[in-house]
């Protein structure tokens, strides 16, 4: 929130173009502030290792019908704000609650967590959940490359895009999987790096 003074200093650009109005103190509601208080993660000393350790904001601990409350008026002054896949699948009613978000990211977690060579990488986009790596994609045979990521996303039902290993110019392009296509094919996406 902020408090603004309704008595305006003479002179100045906002005095000139203030109307008349009833002396008080006015105060208006900052929702860009807000929303950026609420997505902020807290007592982050240590780096996160999963999804899971991530869940610190207030976006995760109050309660579904507030959140998603404050994510709607944000979304009014601001068409894509910071905010994890989740929540965006949820305001659009594709995704049933926050914890069926929590439950995809622990899924793919608990696949890649348990297999050699895979980091979570924790800083992505502002408000967005970090990524897996495959870390010996990143140098092969013809040089180094981008690696096999997996990312999750709200795009389509399976919430989880694959981003195979890349070399040259080009992005990566992503493969849209589900938690269960990566625990089929892990070992072949293992094996073409």
């Amino acid at each position: 929130m902020t408090v603004l003074d309704p008595n305006p200093v003479a002179g100045s650009p906002v005095a000139k173009n203030a109307r008349p109005r009833a002396h008080g103190v006015r105060v208006e509601p900052m929702v860009g502030l807000e929303w950026s208080h609420a997505i902020e993660s807290t007592n982050t000393v240590d780096l996160a290792l999963s999804p899971a350790d991530h869940r610190r904001s207030w976006i995760h601990r109050a309660d579904e019908e507030q959140v998603l409350s404050l994510f709607r008026a944000v979304h009014t002054v601001t068409q894509n704000p910071p905010s994890p896949w989740w929540l965006r699948a949820l305001h659009r009613g594709k995704l049933p609650s926050r914890a069926a978000g929590f439950a995809v990211e622990d899924e793919v977690t608990a696949l890649l967590i348990s297999r050699p060579g895979w980091v979570y990488v924790p800083w992505a986009s502002e408000g967005e959940v970090g990524y897996w790596e495959f870390v010996p994609s990143e140098s092969g045979v013809y040089g180094p490359s981008e690696p096999t990521t997996v990312q999750f996303t709200d795009l389509h039902p399976g919430w989880v895009d694959l981003l195979p290993v890349h070399r040259g110019p080009g992005l990566q392009q992503p493969i849209a999987f589900t938690a269960a296509d990566l625990r089929e094919q892990i070992e072949d996406l293992e094996n073409i790096a």
